[in-house]
């Protein structure tokens, strides 16, 4: 069974990855769209920004984070002074690295969807007296669902596994931020294993299920594309 602690724990896990990929998809999606629509110079330098975060490693991205938002810089700083909002060591300050941490994981994979698309119909939408807007949402999203369902769940994934850079500007405050992975940390520090094991379970099983869903229902997707093409 588990004890409210734990479902305490996990909740805040799956709040914190929601509000996350609500913000991400806002965010990335005019992105995305732009990065699959441009032919600009600086394209490249751009992909790189945004990819960033995959291969840099967490405790450095947690620390530059860190210092942004610390009351010692002047983003901190203002906040504090006009809003009084502390912006490190609370919910405020995980939703933040999330979103910086796990940006690439919805990015690249609408990307990768809106430059799959047929060009003709694009123009096609274009001819017809359709905006931009209209045609990311009426045209382009409905022929990319499997992409914005991998865009959506590999992000919502990522962020609920996400250790380093949570911990770094989040600490483990119980019901604020201590989320799941940071829980299983001090499980083993203390050498608690059979509460890690139970932590760690669960996020391997939510872990397989969420891939094999995706999978699935790209693998669907594509069967009945090749029919009805």
């Amino acid at each position: 069974m588990l004890d409210p602690m734990m479902l305490d724990t996990f909740m805040l896990s799956f709040k914190l990855a929601s509000i996350t990929v609500v913000i991400l998809f806002i965010i990335a999606l005019p992105l995305s769209w732009y990065l699959s629509q441009t032919h600009s110079k600086i394209k490249p330098l751009l992909e790189a920004i945004t990819a960033l975060p995959i291969v840099l490693p967490p405790s450095v991205l947690g620390f530059y984070i860190l210092m942004a938002l610390s009351q010692n810089s002047p983003i901190g700083a203002f906040f504090k002074d006009v809003f009084d909002i502390n912006l490190v060591f609370n919910f405020k300050a995980l939703v933040i690295a999330s979103c910086f941490y796990s940006l690439p994981f919805m990015v690249q994979p609408l990307q990768s969807g809106f430059e799959s698309l047929n060009k003709n119909m694009i123009e096609a939408s274009y001819l017809a007296g359709k905006s931009q807007f209209q045609t990311i949402f009426q045209v382009a999203l409905p022929n990319i669902k499997p992409a914005v369902l991998t865009a959506i769940i590999i992000t919502f994934a990522h962020t609920v596994g996400e250790f380093g850079v949570v911990l770094m500007v989040g600490g483990s405050i119980p019901g604020e931020t201590k989320v799941a992975s940071v829980a299983i940390y001090e499980m083993v520090e203390i050498m608690d294993y059979s509460q890690a094991h139970i932590y760690s379970g669960i996020m391997l099983s939510m872990s397989f299920v969420v891939l094999l869903s995706v999978y699935l229902f790209n693998a669907k997707h594509n069967r009945k594309f090749g029919l009805n093409r």
